[in-house]
């Protein structure tokens, strides 16, 4: 019977000590949930102020995990309809900023920036001004389904104008 007792002992404790190295090789939270909310930080945001029509969110995207992640669409209180835009060739040679298929991926450990001429976040059809000094939550949806909240503060900028190919032309 002792002999049984010691080797059951022994078993379980194996058994323990496998699930402890296996554990310690993994990101349990990445690998099992895939995006790691935790692990993504928006760095130097900021939202361009306007009083009506839309106006551009800014700032970068940093994945501290060890896998890429993609997001696929951002909202947020202060606008109904909001979209990921990036620069892109119209066939003429003039560059247009138009709505990114597909979403923007962040490598594993790297970042991605969102920037005025350049990629970044546009908010359409604002209900009220966006006034500068003010605060704005919003949330990223990831490819996954993952969320991870942000806030983001609302500056004064004149910058380039750029065309959105529709007519319309946008300070942002």
């Amino acid at each position: 019977m002792k002999a049984f007792t010691r080797a059951r002992t022994v078993a379980i404790g194996m058994t323990a000590a496998t699930a402890l190295v296996l554990t310690g090789c993994s990101n349990s939270e990445e690998s099992a949930s895939g995006t790691d909310a935790s692990a993504i930080a928006f760095e130097d945001s900021w939202i361009k102020a306007a009083d009506s029509g839309m106006t551009a969110m800014f700032g970068t995207i940093v994945n501290a995990s060890g896998a890429d992640v993609t997001l696929t669409s951002v909202t947020t209180g202060v606008s109904p309809r909001v979209e990921l835009h990036e620069m892109a060739a119209d066939g003429t040679g003039a560059m247009k900023m138009r709505e990114k298929d597909g979403g923007v991926t962040v490598p594993a450990h790297g970042s991605y920036e969102l920037e005025p001429g350049g990629d970044h976040i546009m908010l359409f059809d604002l209900p009220a001004p966006v006034q500068a000094g003010t605060d704005v939550p919003f949330t990223f949806t990831f490819s996954d389904g993952v969320t991870a909240q942000f806030t983001s503060q609302v500056r004064d900028f004149t910058g380039a104008r750029e065309d959105y190919g529709n007519g319309e032309a946008h300070s942002g």
